[in-house]
């Protein structure tokens, strides 16, 4: 799979789609291949206030446990459920159906610090 161009990452493996004010967020297929099949999902609630790198939640497997981080600021709108009850949600389609939560920005926040697709790749590309 290739890393979808239109989308913006955090060094984290984070990803982020801008729809007006509001982020979608979920974990790279890169991250859940290293992971090797997620086994657990946990989110935060929805109307917690996040900053970039606070923690929104854990996603386990058989083979290690990573924190998932918010890769903007603002407040959480929205929690995928149908993620956390089927994580081949995550497995098979990380960048659709597998998105985690939703963050509406905090007024002045931007993507402008996260990486394009290309920088990602080349970060990725170093493992």
């Amino acid at each position: 799979m290739t890393t979808p161009p239109d989308l913006r990452y955090a060094t984290s493996h984070e990803w982020v789609k801008l729809d007006g004010d509001v982020a979608t967020v979920g974990v790279t297929k890169f991250a859940v291949e290293q992971l090797t099949e997620p086994t657990f999902l946990e989110l935060k609630k929805v109307g917690l206030t996040v900053k970039p790198g606070d923690e929104v939640g854990i996603i386990e497997s058989v083979k290690s446990t990573s924190s998932i981080y918010a890769p903007v600021a603002g407040e959480v709108i929205a929690v995928n459920a149908d993620a956390v009850n089927d994580l081949a949600k995550v497995n098979d389609d990380p960048f659709g159906g597998g998105w985690m939560l939703k963050i509406k920005l905090a007024p002045g926040a931007s993507l402008d610090h996260l990486l394009t697709a290309t920088q990602y790749d080349a970060q990725i590309a170093g493992h």
